[in-house]
């Protein structure tokens, strides 16, 4: 009995105090837990007279996005200069992406210091920024249309499709992999239409039927925040109705560009709740997957609408984009999970920037990704810690950013491989205006270029014949 209290520490005196191994925290330095709050709004001259209720209301929202640099200088008005908005318009000329940015997410950027605001980089392109696209980018890098088998459902892996059910969203982002079809023409890009209508979404409920093999489906765009309530509960109950789904993802950026609609559109949550309420019945797992890429993008008004989809009972993941002079710091990122987790939202990905048309300037190098991924590691619970993944160049899906066969830093070029998803080798490239001028020079030069890839692919092909032969000998 001695024994047993003693373990317990019952034999331990109530006076003596608790010995601490770390040194004292001070509350003000966890910046995590301090979230923006009050009118914040109201420094935007279009918004110094807006009150809470009509600026928490998503409809008003939705009305008063900003859609062309002519509405962006209305809203800002003086807070930049005359040739910042000319740099903007011309910006936009050379853009895969139209400008669509919320109200909430123009009020949280800081137009004090507008060319460096990790948020204005991240929808607001600038021409004296822009940095001519890699030789190697195409428009779909990521060859969802050749992985289509019905128009926008993308079947990759053996298990999991992703369903385009639309393509808008409730704002556009300047690096969206989607750029092919993701909002309305511009003078860069001819879009493919992948309109929200239900004969095509037939066909791809059809082809889901026809695969009992799929388990897996992604509901994006676009971005599902721009379904109606009535096509979240058409969608939804659809897919949970096919006895070979078992898990459901729907994909938006929304909490982090508008989140007062999780807060005021009462109809639109209460229909994704009946659908997560009808799949736990049914031993089937229905989630929210969001997308924030910055610290700033979380505020009380986010914190708000997440503690509301949190009570009812829905598990929330975020993915995010590594981006240059965005959240590519070590201190930003750390930042950022550790207010995803204050937010009760799991930190999933981070994507190393895809290869995309007219953002070269926010691409980072694969070195960045592993870099911040090892000091990430370790500042939270396992659970909240993202993988860093490259989504490889033409199909090879999702590999771990640690998991190259080979990966040559002189010339930026990282040699992947999938086994599981396609044969063959996928080949991802840093930025050519992070390599030395020397490199930089002979990327110029198509045959130069062309054997600086056979070299690798020649390195990546050795690396593994050596591995196989020391795991024989194991």
């Amino acid at each position: 009995m001695d024994t047993q209290l003693k373990l317990l520490g019952k034999d331990a005196p109530p006076s003596e105090p608790i010995r601490h191994l770390k040194a004292s925290v001070d509350p003000s330095t966890l910046h995590h837990r301090q979230l923006l709050d009050g009118t914040f709004w109201q420094r935007i001259p279009a918004y110094r007279q807006i009150d809470e209720a009509t600026f928490l209301d998503h409809t008003w929202q939705a009305k008063n996005t900003i859609t062309n640099p002519q509405k962006l200088l209305a809203a800002v008005q003086d807070l930049v200069p005359q040739s910042f908005y000319d740099d903007v318009e011309q910006g936009f000329r050379h853009s895969p992406m139209s400008i669509r940015v919320s109200p909430y997410l123009l009020s949280l950027i800081d137009w004090q210091h507008a060319y460096t605001d990790p948020l204005r980089r991240q929808f607001v392109p600038v021409a004296s920024r822009l940095l001519p696209d890699h030789p190697k980018l195409t428009l779909d890098s990521l060859h969802e249309q050749a992985d289509a088998p019905v128009p926008g459902l993308t079947h990759r892996y053996p298990d999991k499709a992703l369903f385009l059910a639309l393509d808008t969203c409730p704002v556009y982002c300047r690096f969206c992999t989607r750029s092919y079809a993701v909002g309305v023409d511009t003078d860069e890009v001819e879009k493919v239409s992948l309109k929200a209508t239900e004969d095509r979404w037939e066909r791809a409920f059809t082809y889901i039927r026809e695969r009992p093999e799929l388990e897996d489906i992604v509901v994006s765009g676009g971005d599902s925040y721009q379904l109606k309530a009535r096509q979240i509960t058409l969608i939804g109950n659809r897919l949970l109705e096919l006895p070979n789904i078992r898990r459901i993802r729907f994909a938006t950026k929304g909490p982090a560009v508008m989140p007062m609609k999780l807060i005021t559109d009462h109809e639109w949550l209460d229909a994704l709740t009946s659908v997560v309420d009808r799949g736990r019945k049914l031993h089937k797992e229905v989630v929210l997957h969001t997308h924030f890429n910055h610290p700033n993008e979380i505020t009380a008004i986010t914190k708000r609408a997440l503690d509301g989809v949190f009570e009812r009972g829905i598990i929330t993941r975020n993915q995010c984009v590594l981006q240059r002079g965005v959240n590519d710091s070590i201190a930003t990122m750390q930042l950022l999970v550790k207010r995803l987790g204050h937010c009760q939202v799991h930190p999933y990905y981070v994507y190393v920037h895809d290869l995309v048309k007219g953002v070269e300037d926010l691409r980072t190098t694969l070195q960045t990704a592993l870099d911040i991924e090892k000091a990430v590691r370790g500042t939270t619970a396992g659970f909240h810690t993202p993988t860093f993944v490259v989504d490889a160049p033409g199909g090879g899906g999702k590999r771990v950013a640690h998991s190259f066969e080979h990966y040559d830093r002189t010339t930026g070029i990282s040699v992947f491989a999938a086994p599981s998803v396609k044969p063959g080798y996928f080949l991802y490239f840093d930025p050519v205006d992070t390599l030395a001028p020397e490199i930089q020079a002979k990327w110029k030069v198509p045959a130069e270029r062309d054997q600086m890839v056979e070299e690798a692919i020649a390195a990546a092909k050795a690396a593994q014949q050596a591995s196989a032969k020391a795991s024989s000998v194991r």
